[in-house]
């Protein structure tokens, strides 16, 4: 027992001592580190990758990319298959990537650019801004459940709440404050065309998801995964689903995001221009499992260079929000009764962050 004891409590010094350097991972990069401290090593059962792919999944070769057609269809046809292809990627999968999803090349890079420039700023200039007090508007932080979760990941994130009360100007960095504005309205608009399209999938009116609010509030994360020097003993994020309605990422060319389906393991590839999109446990509970928010982790980054992506997610998180969520009337029957209980985001939500990523799914909580 006292051997427990002095384990836990270094834990516990080591991530206070991590936390008041208030800059993060790449702060241990920069310091020249050579071994990961311990805060960061994951078991190895969480490292693992499960048996090479039986025969009969090797066609789940990787998750579906979706044509958009610049969100304006040329014919009805088209807006089928798209339909089609999202109903089959959002039931089968929970992810799936668009191109011409309407959203501009350059401010893609634009963004990826800020997110990069604001991580690899001085870090007196960072400290600045790192925090645990989730209220702020702006956060900057390493691992938002750097004290709850089991091992911590090698990663930093910044965040704000841009919908549906956007941050003001002043209360962002400059040196990325133009970027998110433009971005966070461009991903708006093309979640509430993704909403219209996954109603569609679900037989209903288009409007029905948005009129739901599914499309009211988005938070943005803008992660920063430095060179891993010890990439096998530790993970960029742990194996969770979202708790969102639905998520739009924007990664950079560097790969590491995988998804779990059916006990394995499927890297997500490179696909230029592309956002990957997948379906958050808010969007599972509505549509009473039509459509599954898969897990999914990031790997340890190998590169030499800092990997960044930007996920943006559908919800009003812990916000105030009185409306009720559970499995939509029009998709449950006798035979197909509702599989879990009504809930507001904000209960999913505070439900969620307490868990932490901790491999398992929040939803669990929510059944009937």
């Amino acid at each position: 027992m006292e051997t427990m004891k002095i384990a836990s409590f270094d834990r516990a010094s080591d991530l206070k001592a991590f936390d008041e350097t208030k800059t993060g991972v790449k702060g241990l990069v920069d310091a020249g580190i050579s071994q990961i401290p311990r805060i960061f090593h994951h078991t190895s059962v969480k490292l693992a990758n499960p048996k090479p792919l039986s025969s009969d999944l090797l066609h789940l070769t990787t998750i579906p990319t979706i044509d958009l057609g610049g969100r304006v269809f040329e014919d009805m046809i088209k807006r089928k298959n798209a339909i089609e292809g999202i109903k089959n990627a959002a039931a089968k999968w929970g992810f799936f990537q668009v191109i011409n999803h309407g959203v501009s090349l350059h401010l893609l890079e634009k963004m990826k650019d800020g997110v990069r420039r604001f991580h690899e700023q001085s870090p007196q200039v960072r400290k600045e801004f790192y925090s645990r007090d989730f209220s702020r508007k702006f956060l900057y932080l390493s691992n938002f459940d750097l004290f709850s979760s089991p091992a911590a990941n090698w990663r930093d994130t910044f965040s704000s709440n841009m919908a549906p009360n956007p941050p003001k100007p002043e209360d962002l960095p400059e040196i990325c404050r133009d970027v998110m504005m433009d971005y966070s309205k461009q991903v708006m608009n093309l979640g509430k065309f993704l909403f219209e399209l996954l109603s569609e999938a679900l037989g209903l009116n288009p409007n029905h998801l948005n009129d739901m609010e599914c499309s009211k509030g988005l938070l943005m994360l803008c992660h920063y995964y430095p060179p891993c020097p010890e990439p096998d003993l530790t993970l960029g994020t742990s194996q969770h689903s979202d708790n969102s309605f639905l998520s739009v990422l924007l990664p950079d060319q560097i790969e590491g995001l995988q998804v779990c389906r059916e006990g394995y393991w499927f890297n997500v590839p490179h696909v230029p221009g592309a956002l990957i999109i997948n379906i958050g446990d808010l969007l599972q509970l509505i549509t009473n499992d039509k459509f599954i928010s898969l897990e999914h982790r990031v790997l340890a980054n190998r590169a030499t260079r800092a990997r960044v992506s930007v996920a943006c997610f559908f919800t009003t998180g812990i916000r105030p929000n009185p409306r009720l969520y559970g499995p939509i009337r029009e998709l449950v029957s006798e035979e197909n009764p509702p599989k879990y209980r009504e809930t507001t985001i904000r209960d999913y939500a505070t439900y969620f962050n307490a868990k932490g990523l901790d491999g398992t799914s929040a939803l669990l909580h929510f059944k009937i």
